[in-house]
């Protein structure tokens, strides 16, 4: 993993704050260089001036840092940074405010190369507290950035109650139990706290909240929901791997993530996956320690989900 470039996908909804966060990733004098990609759709999307004086594709800030305008496919665009590599230590992906981050996020998954050079590191949501909750409300695409998050700035906290501040967190954990939160004015965060994270790595989140994978865990927002589920023991991959193949292809529009950590039969190593929509994306990693209980523990995020069906069809996976 050390020698691929990590990537964040910062998202959040128009007006939310995502822009100012962006300025000041560019400007602090933090040492790093970042390429930054941003995903523009005509008038939507970050400020002009943020980038001006600047050749069309490439060019460094005032820290150093390297910056895209997306031209072309996502796919391209991180090819040729990959040929650049030593020139910056990160890639930051701004998508417009409009934007369901999961295609962003598949492209790490579907491209060989982009696989071999890149490692998404985590998908950041900026959340407006004075608006969100009417977002959520009327913008499928708002509900979409929370759900799929693993950091999330409840932004311009500045702007409400603590009761309201509250009320907006709690909807927020509805959606999505498991992203950090962190409370935020004028997006003012340590970088630390959304940069290299190591979120979408699921070793690492295990690592930083164990309560990640709760047995039997779920909450619900309406039609989204999350449901985490466990096997205390092995399961059969014969019997695994066909089932979570034909789930993501038949429910896979309603599923946002999936994740997991499985011990299968007669297999040392702990096999963790994740998935975007229909995309699986799993491998072996370290063995089982010895003083390390074998379980098997899945978790999804999406709507509308079969929640019985999913438990009775992951727990006849069972060794």
């Amino acid at each position: 993993m050390s020698d691929k470039i990590p990537v964040t996908v910062l998202t959040g909804y128009l007006g939310a704050g995502k822009t100012t966060l962006l300025n000041r990733i560019l400007t602090e004098q933090h040492g790093k260089k970042y390429a930054v990609i941003v995903n523009e759709f005509g008038e939507v999307g970050i400020d002009n001036e943020l980038v001006v004086g600047a050749d069309e594709e490439v060019f460094e800030m005032n820290n150093g840092c390297i910056c895209c305008t997306v031209r072309g496919d996502l796919i391209r665009i991180i090819e040729g940074l990959m040929k650049r590599k030593g020139r910056f230590d990160a890639i930051i992906i701004e998508t417009t405010g409009l934007a369901d981050p999961a295609p962003v996020a598949q492209t790490f998954f579907v491209d060989q190369d982009v696989q071999d050079n890149a490692r998404l590191d985590a998908v950041v949501t900026v959340a407006d507290a004075k608006w969100l909750s009417a977002r959520l409300k009327d913008a499928p695409e708002a509900k979409n950035q929370i759900a799929f998050a693993d950091v999330i700035l409840l932004n311009k906290v500045d702007l409400v109650t603590p009761k309201e501040l509250d009320e907006v967190e709690a909807r927020i954990r509805a959606i999505n139990p498991y992203a950090t939160i962190h409370r935020t004015e004028r997006s003012q965060v340590a970088l630390d706290a959304i940069l290299n994270r190591g979120a979408f790595d699921l070793e690492r989140v295990l690592e930083l909240e164990p309560a990640f994978l709760e047995e039997d865990n779920h909450h619900h927002d309406e039609h989204m929901q999350s449901v985490a589920l466990k096997i205390p023991g092995d399961v059969d991959p014969e019997k695994f791997m066909p089932w979570v193949n034909e789930l993501v292809q038949r429910d896979g529009p309603n599923i946002l993530r999936s994740k997991g950590i499985l011990a299968f039969k007669d297999e040392p190593k702990r096999f963790v996956f994740q998935g975007v929509h229909m995309i699986l994306d799993g491998d072996l990693q370290r063995d089982w320690r010895a003083d390390e209980k074998r379980e098997s523990k899945i978790v999804f995020i999406g709507r509308d989900l079969k929640l019985d069906e999913i438990r009775a069809g992951f727990m006849a996976c069972a060794a």
